[in-house]
């Protein structure tokens, strides 16, 4: 899940983020402005403007609509028709706003000036918005941010004589120091803390959200820092049979869609073997990936961890142990414990680092290898993750210590596991990952036990209770997890299993993954490894959250900054005009 004030404030920068509409509705606008304009014009006597709403102000949207995307790519930028289209519409209103704004004025000449005016605003727009959209580096989006004022300044000059023309090229110059001076202002905060360019920064960001891009990955190189972790597996092996592998990650499958790790459990799934589980162990997304590329020391460290294992071949029953608000299952294999912890139904969040760390060495008293999973499948809203020293993070620690107590007493017989991977027909975007559903049942003196991953970021409130309920019916104790996969978030940190598909639609898959890993059972033999995960590279602690509150702050005072500029670019102007006049 996420973190409040981490990556949910990520997140929320896609708010910002819109889609264009398909660019003959803007096209449409274009045409539709111009002949009100000629209209009014015609109608309220302003014949010496005759056909000026089209050469004046459509001619030259549709010019700079046209020319934009070719000019912006030319320079290694990207931006599509619909968008051109946007802006261009977007700015011709702003034209038609500012040199319409006094024509009850009885001056014929002032429509002049504050036509001239309007395209010192045009071009700073487009400037600001090319630059934060397409190519950060702003001297290449000078001529495409030029294309419509030019050609409106042609137009003008044909109306209103050369000495326009010198009027409107001092303006272009007062405009763009403006449009200097407001994105030195904005890129402050950003170069300041972290060094990094904040249009650069909105580029990588917008270029994720539309194409799925990966230059975010660059940002978050710069800025992460190493951490050395834990990773503790389990190991099945099976006469005839595959292997199966067991691993729990205590690194952060986030922030969202495609940046950094989001996808980690895919990625190291296809790295170790089809039948491997990743589960989710104890981060918060001040352990998220930078990047893609960090997933294979993880690998690296489950297949040397697997070099030593020694193999066991009885286990225990499971059995479940409460402390608090803590419900655990644990089950015993030789030398290793598995732990899986819920609060359910209570919000089972991300736990710190520090409290798995804890557990793991609490328990590691009476176990080797400890593999201790937060179920994170009870997901009330987008809030705080567990951190040490809360009351939580202390029964966390005492259900997992009571477990441990308990699964000693417990008599060992020999077992068998069988594994299924069940495909479903849910998207991304109905909070199912690229793994579906998994199922991993083990059986003891005939007690079945079924553990069941949902590649997912949490299970929605209450959910949770009617699939084990279920399967409760097919097995003996069940366990519901998801791997915490941000791929299934992007514009909302909130998108649980059984969020948007209700839980009786996803009973069957389930069912199914069960009772396909129980026709493959077969006898075992399991063995723990805990490896380290070194000098892998993650956001760090609270950059996500400084990053993201700082790249919001700059967002609400970016609109005041950007008016305060252009009123004194305008004042400049109205002097610029009396100088020349």
């Amino acid at each position: 899940m996420t973190d409040k004030g981490g990556n949910s404030a990520l997140e929320d920068l896609s708010r910002y983020i819109f889609a264009a509409p398909a660019w003959p509705r803007s096209v449409a606008i274009m045409l539709l402005m111009g002949i009100v304009i000629d209209g009014a014009g015609y109608i309220g006597g302003r014949n010496y403007l005759l056909v000026f709403g089209f050469s004046g102000y459509v001619i030259p949207a549709l010019f700079a609509f046209v020319l934009t995307k070719p000019s912006v790519e030319s320079v290694g930028g990207k931006i599509t028709w619909n968008r051109s289209a946007l802006l261009a519409m977007a700015c011709m209103v702003f034209q038609v706003i500012v040199s319409l704004l006094l024509t009850f004025l009885p001056y014929p000449n002032f429509y002049s000036v504050l036509f001239a005016v309007a395209l010192g605003v045009v071009f700073s727009v487009r400037l600001i918005v090319l630059a934060g959209i397409a190519d950060y580096r702003m001297a290449r989006m000078v001529p495409a941010a030029s294309l419509q004022s030019i050609a409106a300044a042609i137009a003008g000059t044909y109306y209103f004589g050369m000495d326009f023309l010198y009027f409107v090229i001092v303006l272009h110059l007062l405009f763009g120091c403006g449009v200097l001076l407001f994105l030195w202002l904005v890129e402050r905060p950003l170069r300041k803390n972290f060094r990094i360019s904040a249009l650069h920064f909105i580029n990588a960001f917008i270029a994720h959200n539309t194409d799925g891009d990966k230059a975010l990955d660059e940002f978050f190189m710069e800025i992460g820092e190493d951490v050395y972790v834990q990773q503790a597996s389990l190991f099945f092996s099976r006469a005839g049979r595959g292997d199966i592998t067991f691993t729990v990650p205590n690194l952060h499958p986030g922030p969202m869609g495609e940046i950094g790790g989001a996808n980690l459990p895919k990625l190291l799934h296809d790295m170790i073997g089809m039948d491997t589980f990743v589960a989710h162990g104890c981060a918060t997304h001040d352990f998220n990936l930078v990047s893609e590329s960090e997933v294979t020391g993880m690998a690296d460290a489950v297949r040397a961890s697997r070099r030593d294992a020694v193999f066991f071949p009885k286990a225990t029953p499971s059995r479940r142990y409460s402390y608090g608000s803590v419900d655990i299952c644990a089950q015993g294999f030789g030398d290793t414990l598995l732990l899986i912890a819920t609060r359910s139904p209570e919000k089972t969040e991300d736990l710190e680092y520090a409290i798995g760390l804890a557990v793991m060495a609490e328990c590691q008293r009476r176990y080797r290898h400890v593999a201790f999973v937060d179920g994170h499948n009870c997901m009330v809203d987008v809030t705080e993750p567990v951190v040490a020293g809360s009351l939580s993070a202390y029964e966390y620690w005492k259900a997992a210590q009571v477990a441990a107590d308990g699964c000693l007493t417990l008599p060992c017989a020999s077992f068998e596991v069988g594994a299924a991977h069940r495909a479903v027909p849910f998207s991304r975007e109905e909070g199912f990952g690229d793994l579906g559903i998994m199922a991993l049942v083990v059986r003891v003196e005939g007690q079945v036990t079924a553990y069941v991953l949902f590649d997912g970021n949490n299970v929605e409130h209450g959910v949770r209770e009617v699939l084990r309920d279920h399967l409760l019916t097919v097995v003996d104790e069940c366990e519901i997890m998801t791997t915490d996969s941000h791929v299934v978030n992007t514009l909302s940190g909130r998108n649980p299993v059984g969020y948007r598909i209700p839980a009786e639609e996803i009973i069957p898959y389930v069912e199914d993954a069960v009772r396909t890993a129980i026709a493959d059972l077969a006898p075992a033999e399991a063995a723990g490894g805990t490896g380290w995960v070194e000098g892998v590279t993650v956001f760090g602690s609270n950059r996500i959250s400084q990053l993201a509150s700082t790249v919001n702050a700059m967002l609400t005072f970016i609109a005041p900054l950007g008016l305060a500029i252009l009123l004194f670019a305008f004042l400049l102007s109205v002097v610029a005009y009396l100088v020349l006049l």
